[in-house]
Order: structure tokens, then C-alpha cells, then sequence
């Protein structure tokens, strides 16, 4: 399930492509402007190196000057190609930023959105494995007819599996992989490839077969355990999410929580009911609007955001400071000012959680201190306001 620390990490990644995408639209800003005054080969006029650079450095300088401003200010002094080479060099900046922004503003809602499907995927292909044994079983029940004893005395028992039987037979589940776009009609080489490769040899598995007539906890032990060891570990079935969802890397902790969840809610003296397979939130309209403002408001306070930090970080270049930590802290003066329900200092502990993965080994007591210090002062300037019960005072 996500929770509201889970939509912060996704937003902060998201927040720090996009810093990485405005990096490279500079860049190639940068480039188109030197390209704009390179010698011109096909020219027979005497072409003055030295100038031209002088003349890119100035166009450069402009650009710098009005990268944020979206149009050029006016320059009468500056020449004709300098202003029309830097105004165009700013509006594809600009452009590009903007689509990157947009891109990356509408994905990480659609992959949130996404990770149902996936642990259905998940959930699918343990199904798929257990409906191949069968089909294995009725193939070797057919051409022997009888006269060849089965390797193992269960060796049929993930086809009977109980509760894989109530996941085929009296679950809603059919209609989720429906609802979610999950067909595993074009999978059906690969899993009995996985089922041959990477399920046979499984200890656990090996055991398992050994077993006459497992009991139902023996059933819910091994799929959990097919579903760990092999679903969620083998390189060979994590290429293949790699491909259904390109954020599968951060994602594969949480459809992997969501889909050992299904297993663990199956109960055989229980009806499956909708409600037994977990839901993306508790309430995911209300986290989907906290996941979108805390990334929106990132990054319209972003200048201001990083003017203060600067202003606080005295030892250190605004420049060198890491950019994970730019984007944390900005993240956590967007929280701090604009969610009046969250208490301040729960702002703080969950960014510096985020600090202690996804930043330096000093990033911690770095934005624990610029944090602390900033929330008191916004505080007291009246610019934090903190509402609710328990919450006026901030503590």
C-alpha cells in the first residue's frame, strides 16, 4: 500500500529528474549558442575569431541572465544577433523544461496508478505456474496410462494447490486482471520456461512435492515462497517488469508487499470477498492530491526555496551543495508552509529519512540543521501556520 513517506520519495525523484532534465536543456542551450557563432566556413570574408567568442560569451551571459524570465529583457545595447540568438536559445529552453516537466508531472501519477496491475502481474503468473503442473500432470496421466508411477508422490500438488484453487474458483480476481489490462495469454512458452528453470530446482519447492497431502498452511507457505524467491528475485522475471514499468525499481518493494498481501489475506474459512486483495491507499483521491501539490509546490518555490537555503547554508556554495539535498530541502519548506495539518517536526523526520537514503553520507545533520533552523524563523515570521488539534504550537 502507498503511504503518504512512499508518495514523498516518488515525488523527490521525480522533482530530481527534473532538475537533471533542466541540467541537459542548459547544456544543449549552451551548445546551440556556441554553434550560433562559430567561423562561417562558406564565407569568404575574413572571419574574426577572437570576436566571435567574445560575442558568444555575451550571448551566454544574456541567456544566463534571463533563463528564468521565459522572455528576453530588453538590451538596447546589446547587438541584433546576440538578442536574437539568446531569445531563441531561451525559448527552447524554456519549451523543453516545460514538456519535461509536464512528462514527468502526469508519469508518476500514471506509474502510482500502475502498481495494481503489476502485483496482479505478480499474482497471475504464481496462478499460471500451478495451472502448467496441472496441464503437466494431465499430459503425463494421458500418454502413460498408468504404467509410469510420478517422480515424486506430490508431484501434481502445486495443480491442487488450495490456495491457488480459491484464487481461480471463488475470487474476484478474474475481474481485477480484467479491469487492470493483466493477460498472460502471450507468456505461455515463458512460464513453463520459468516454471522449468527456476521453480523445479527451488529447495522449497523440491520439498513441497515430497509432501502426499499438504495442509493449507503448507499451500500458503510455498506460493509465498515461489512469489519471494523467484517472482521477485530471479534477474530473468525482474527484466520482465522492467519492461511492463519503467519506475520498477522503486516500485518492486511496494507490489511486492501488495502481492505477498494477497496470499496472506486468503483464509479458507472466510468468503474472498473484493475487499481481501489490498487497494493502492487507504483513501488514494485525497494522498494522489498530497502527491501532486508537495511536487507542484517544489517547483514554483524552487528560486525562492533555494535563496534560502543559500542564506543559511553560510559555509557552503548554494552550487556545491549535493542536489539531492537541494531537492529535500525544498521539498521539506514546501511541506512546512503549505500542509498546516502536518506537524512540523514530522516534516522534518520524514525528509531526513530521505536524506539517509537517497543523499551523502552527511546529508542528515546537514539538512537536519538548515531544516531546523528555517522552520524555527518561518515560525516565528508567521509564514509556517500550523492548524488543527495539537498543532498551533508546532510541537
Amino acid at each position: 500500500m502507498l503511504n503518504r513517506r512512499i508518495l514523498r520519495v516518488k515525488a523527490f525523484q521525480s522533482l530530481y529528474a527534473y532538475h537533471q532534465c533542466k541540467t541537459s536543456n542548459f547544456n544543449l542551450a549552451r551548445d546551440f549558442i556556441k554553434d550560433s557563432f562559430q567561423p562561417d566556413l562558406n564565407s569568404m570574408e575574413v572571419q574574426d575569431k577572437a570576436q566571435l567568442k567574445r560575442d558568444a560569451d555575451a550571448c551566454l551571459d544574456l541567456f544566463v541572465k534571463n533563463i528564468d524570465s521565459h522572455t528576453l529583457i530588453s538590451q538596447s545595447d546589446v547587438p541584433a544577433k546576440i538578442k536574437n540568438v539568446a531569445q531563441l536559445a531561451v525559448r527552447q529552453y524554456t519549451r523543453a523544461c516545460e514538456a519535461d516537466l509536464s512528462f514527468l508531472r502526469n508519469n508518476m501519477i500514471s506509474a502510482a496508478e500502475r502498481i495494481p496491475e503489476l502485483y496482479l502481474y505478480a499474482i497471475g503468473i504464481l496462478m499460471a505456474f500451478g495451472d502448467h503442473v496441472g496441464k503437466e500432470s494431465e499430459k503425463r496421466k494421458k500418454f502413460s496410462q498408468g504404467q509410469i508411477a510420478a517422480e515424486s508422490p506430490g508431484e501434481d500438488n502445486l495443480a491442487k494447490n488450495k490456495v491457488l484453487d480459491l484464487l481461480n474458483n471463488e475470487s474476484p480476481i478474474q475481474s481485477e486482471f480484467i479491469r487492470h489490462h493483466v493477460n498472460l495469454d502471450d507468456l505461455r512458452e515463458e512460464i513453463k520456461q520459468w516454471f522449468r528453470d527456476y521453480v523445479k530446482p527451488l529447495e522449497e519447492y523440491r520439498q513441497y512435492i515430497q509432501l502426499s497431502s499438504p495442509t493449507f498452511e503448507e499451500d500458503q507457505e510455498i506460493v509465498q515462497e515461489i512469489l519471494k524467491k523467484v517472482i521477485f528475485k530471479n534477474d530473468t522475471l525482474l527484466s520482465f517488469f522492467h519492461e511492463l514499468d519503467i519506475n520498477w525499481t522503486e516500485n518492486k518493494p511496494v507490489v511486492r508487499s501488495l502481492a505477498l498481501k494477497v496470499l496472506k489475506n486468503i483464509d479458507p474459512n472466510l468468503p474472498l470477498t473484493a475487499e481481501f486483495l489490498p487497494e493502492l491507499a487507504i483513501n488514494w483521491e485525497d494522498d494522489k492530491e498530497f502527491f501532486k501539490n508537495i511536487f507542484n509546490l517544489t517547483v514554483d518555490s524552487d528560486a525562492k526555496y533555494s535563496d534560502l537555503i543559500a542564506i543559511k547554508a553560510k559555509n557552503w556554495d548554494i552550487d556545491r551543495i549535493a542536489l539531492t539535498d537541494k531537492v529535500i530541502l525544498s521539498m521539506a519548506l514546501a511541506e512546512m508552509v503549505n500542509f498546516p495539518s502536518i506537524p512540523v517536526k514530522v516534516s522534518i523526520n520524514e525528509y531526513i529519512d530521505i536524506s539517509k537514503t537517497y543523499s551523502t553520507p552527511k546529508s542528515k545533520q546537514f539538512v537536519n540543521g538548515i531544516l531546523d533552523v528555517l522552520a524555527k524563523e518561518l515560525t516565528d515570521s508567521g509564514i509556517i501556520r500550523k492548524s488543527g488539534r495539537g498543532l498551533i504550537d508546532n510541537k
